[in-house]
């Protein structure tokens, strides 16, 4: 069988593979906790795996790949920022997160945060953090179309228009049949592919290396592969520095990855969990690092970045191979998605408050959102493409800047008052908004950190100390 073949047969079995999961878990989605939260009874590898390949995503086998492949060892600083986001999530917010979820019966982080009271202050920050959401899931979902729309064109030669399209409609079906227990058993599905991939490239990568005459000189000769910070050196380096570590510091404000902890089913998953997440992190990060590393000497002349991986699998690997690791790949990519459709749909249907008193008409409101989220997506990656590593940061940061100070002061058990978390949500958004139509500073530090420290600071100061 061919490469183009056995990419195809394992894509049409995988995409079967989630379609039956969606139809499993529709028959046990009851009510609206079942559906946004899968009744609170995920388990420890469930709850790590899910949020850690939503978190990932395409941002992490194509981006953070074609980040080394650009930057060199520089690189391992993107690593960090992201290992120190996964250690204060998982150390500190998720058990915390967890109990509040439990005890004020919350399904989402903007119902945690701000509560259910109907106050003018209130109803308002819940509309603007529902509207938050949802902009920021268009630009990510987009992203993971983009991605998986290249993947496809550059693996099986098929329109990349047509391939968005036809991956769209998948994640779509499954996401509307079975809400979060559908997406959270796909994503851990995804999640071990992706590690997978990111044991079996780098591999292949650093064998092909060994076979070089001088390999340790072909590094050297890779634009200064032995530096860890940028050749420009100084204030610019120590920027960069910055930026790449403060990519971490956003991870507290992701509804889609928080709303994991909120649904662990109890303290023993998210204490077993975290282990599991943080192998899992420093496995599929190490790999593709090393991955664009090698790249930068085995496809020296590769015209897009982000593509290394794709060319590894194919230059590398024996074609039954390389196709069975490229529709894993793809597969990947294109399920990625559902857990921001699901995060946006939960933030119009519930937080906007759009939901009716049955259960149908809630959860009609709510499909309609998902199909709503993901036609505008489509639209984007195919009329208004971007990188994808830079499509991903926006929205990560601009969640983060607005988010994680309410989830911090929430968890410290300080309220941020309505007045003061509606000028967290707004300053946070605006800015990083504005600050990305700017010219990138070394590492972007001014996007990425400047809007969060702002936020922080008005957080703080509008919280109530503990009683």
């Amino acid at each position: 069988m061919s490469s183009e073949a056995t990419v195809i047969a394992t894509l049409i079995a995988y995409k079967a593979v989630l379609l039956a999961i969606g139809i499993w878990a529709y028959r046990r989605a009851q009510d609206q906790s079942d559906y946004f939260l899968g009744g609170r009874r995920i388990g420890a590898w469930v709850t790590s795996i899910s949020s850690s390949a939503s978190a990932a995503s395409a941002w992490t086998l194509l981006g953070v790949s074609g980040f080394a492949f650009l930057e060199g060892p520089p690189a391992v600083w993107l690593c960090g920022g992201v290992i120190l986001g996964y250690i204060i999530n998982w150390f500190w917010m998720a058990p915390r997160l967890r109990e509040m979820a439990e005890n004020s019966g919350a399904l989402t982080l903007t119902e945690l945060l701000l509560g259910q009271g109907d106050d003018f202050l209130r109803r308002v920050s819940r509309k603007v953090a529902s509207l938050i959401i949802l902009v920021s899931f268009v630009f990510y979902v987009a992203a993971q179309f983009q991605a998986a729309g290249n993947a496809f064109s550059q693996a099986l030669g098929l329109d990349s228009d047509i391939s968005i399209a036809l991956g769209a409609a998948v994640i779509l079906g499954y996401t509307l049949l079975g809400g979060f227990l559908a997406v959270s058993v796909t994503d851990t599905l995804q999640g071990l592919l992706m590690a997978l991939v990111a044991a079996v490239l780098p591999l292949a990568a650093v064998l092909a290396l060994g076979q070089l005459e001088e390999p340790a000189a072909a590094l050297a000769a890779s634009d200064g592969a032995f530096r860890l910070t940028p050749a420009s050196g100084g204030l610019a380096a120590l920027g960069f520095v910055a930026g790449c570590l403060s990519v971490g510091l956003a991870q507290p404000g992701q509804p889609h990855v928080v709303n994991r902890y909120m649904a662990a089913r109890d303290e023993r998953a998210i204490r077993h969990g975290r282990i599991i997440a943080m192998v899992w992190i420093v496995l599929v990060l190490s790999g593709m690092t090393a991955l664009g590393l090698a790249g930068r000497v085995l496809f020296a002349d590769l015209g897009n970045a982000e593509n290394v991986l794709f060319a590894t699998a194919e230059g590398l690997l024996p074609p039954v191979l390389a196709g069975l690791v490229i529709a894993a790949v793809l597969s990947a990519i294109m399920s990625t998605a559902d857990s921001q459709l699901l995060a946006g749909a939960a933030a119009a249907s519930r937080d906007w408050r759009l939901e009716l008193e049955r259960r149908s008409k809630g959860l009609k409101h709510t499909y309609l959102v998902v199909a709503g989220i993901t036609a505008a997506a489509t639209l984007i990656a195919l009329y208004a493409p971007d990188a994808i590593f830079s499509r991903v940061l926006f929205a990560w940061h601009a969640l983060g800047a607005s988010f994680a100070p309410l989830v911090v002061m929430a968890v410290l058990r300080r309220p941020v008052r309505p007045a003061a978390a509606l000028a967290v949500l707004l300053c946070g958004f605006v800015l990083t908004v504005l600050l990305n139509w700017q010219e990138n500073t070394p590492g972007d530090w001014a996007e990425r950190l400047l809007p969060l420290m702002l936020t922080m600071l008005i957080a703080a100061y509008g919280s109530r100390r503990p009683r």
